[in-house]
């Protein structure tokens, strides 16, 4: 299971927040506009992301990948605060990255990938859960928000 752990966290955040905004701000880098500020929401992203991304191996005995989910629902860690950290995670970063190269292209990746990661919680993930934990996810679902309200 470590292996397949590891190959959905390249394959899905690994492109997701770090190949395609690397290959998108490669094109305008300038080291004279780099703005190092964006390394705190950066970091801070890639800490609550591999947070999540151990929750999700340890308590929900599966991966962030929707070919190997979590069998357990996980509402451990960042997961008692937010139905959705490693989705705030992501965003995190990619946000991180359009700050730390000053650019608005990366911006607006950002705002469509989280706009994208909203659609798929309330259109796939949300149904999904209800359907494999039911009673344990509508006691969850009522006492934590989706995204921090």
């Amino acid at each position: 299971m470590l292996w397949r752990a590891i190959f959905a966290f390249l394959a899905l955040p690994g492109v997701v927040a770090f190949a395609v905004p690397l290959v998108l701000a490669r094109s305008q880098l300038n080291p004279a506009q780099v703005w190092p500020i964006g390394l705190i929401p950066l970091i801070c992203g890639i800490v609550l992301l591999l947070y999540c991304v151990r929750e999700f191996y340890v308590a929900g005995r599966g991966t962030l990948a929707p070919w190997s989910p979590p069998r357990h629902l996980v509402t451990t860690g960042p997961y008692r605060y937010s139905r959705n950290p490693m989705y705030i995670g992501v965003g995190t970063i990619v946000f991180g990255w359009s700050i730390f190269f000053h650019s608005r292209q990366l911006a607006i990746y950002a705002t469509c990938v989280v706009i994208a990661f909203h659609l798929r919680v309330l259109f796939y993930e949300e149904p999904w859960a209800k359907q494999n934990f039911a009673d344990q996810w509508q006691q969850y679902r009522a006492s934590v928000a989706r995204w921090f309200f």
